[in-house]
């Protein structure tokens, strides 16, 4: 089972100089992307409870979009261990604009990241 969200990067994202978004909102979209498999998996939002492994690979800008890809990996009896990549599917051009943008044929992986979640038994609906 995955999960795929996509979403642009804005200057409300950069965190640092350059426009350079925080590797936290990329998290956030993985717990997004764990949501909605949690969702559709059991019928409830479950907790996040840990990250195995988060491996940063590439900088995000202000202005890139990313998609946030997840999957369900492992089925315990209330967890549920889960794979995420991001993805740099668009990126922002202001070398040769302020408007101005490529659409990547092959996306450049931004980060990739293990984790697991839970449902508490009575939360199971599935």
């Amino acid at each position: 089972m995955k999960s795929v969200i996509r979403v642009r990067m804005g200057s409300d994202d950069a965190h640092y100089g350059g426009d350079l978004v925080d590797g936290a909102k990329i998290l956030q979209l993985f717990g997004d992307v764990a949501t909605e498999l949690l969702i559709k998996h059991d019928g409830d939002e479950g907790l996040f409870k840990a990250y195995d492994n988060v491996e940063f690979l590439a900088p995000v800008y202000a202005g890139d979009y990313i998609e946030a890809v997840g999957e369900i990996v492992k089925v315990g009896n209330t967890s549920r261990m889960m794979i995420f990549e991001a993805r740099k599917v668009i990126t922002k051009r202001s070398d040769i604009s302020d408007s101005a943008a490529d659409y990547l044929e092959i996306p450049i992986i931004v980060c990739k990241a293990s984790g697991t979640c839970v449902v508490p038994n009575e939360k199971k609906r599935k």
